[in-house]
């Protein structure tokens, strides 16, 4: 599960561009065959005076914490796409805005983690391809 916290100030994103953000975030591991529903992307909102960078307060700083279960990447060069691919989403919802933007890539061991206290699928199996396709968790002995 790719779970996105992005931090920003008050009044930067529309609910259209929240969910265009979404949309553009899902469509990403989608397109690797993640289900739809593993993608979880929430969105803070913080004052001016909540949201300090360097000890003084900032109004056009976002910060993006970004958490991977279902996929964990170890090979240099991959990893290093990775994190281009996921700039390449922020970009235009942030410097394209002229928005200050940084974000880190964090990952947690895929055994610390259930949906609906069921463990999920092995990455690439055909019961993940199933969870993908209902777009839901599918007991195993359903």
């Amino acid at each position: 599960m790719p779970l996105w916290q992005i931090y920003h100030p008050v009044g930067v994103y529309s609910d259209q561009a929240k969910q265009d953000f979404a949309a553009d975030i899902t469509r990403h591991y989608t397109g690797v065959g993640l289900p739809a529903f593993y993608v979880v992307v929430q969105f803070q909102e913080l004052g001016e005076s909540d949201f300090l960078v360097g000890g003084k307060p900032s109004a056009n700083t976002v910060r993006i914490v970004v958490s991977h279960l279902a996929r964990h990447i170890d090979e240099p060069r991959r990893r290093r796409r990775m994190t281009e691919f996921v700039n390449a989403i922020i970009v235009p919802y942030t410097a394209d805005r002229g928005l200050h933007c940084e974000f880190h890539i964090e990952e947690s061991a895929r055994d610390l983690w259930m949906i609906d206290g069921l463990w999920p699928p092995d990455a690439g199996s055909e019961a993940e391809k199933a969870w993908a396709a209902a777009n839901s968790p599918i007991p195993p002995d359903a």
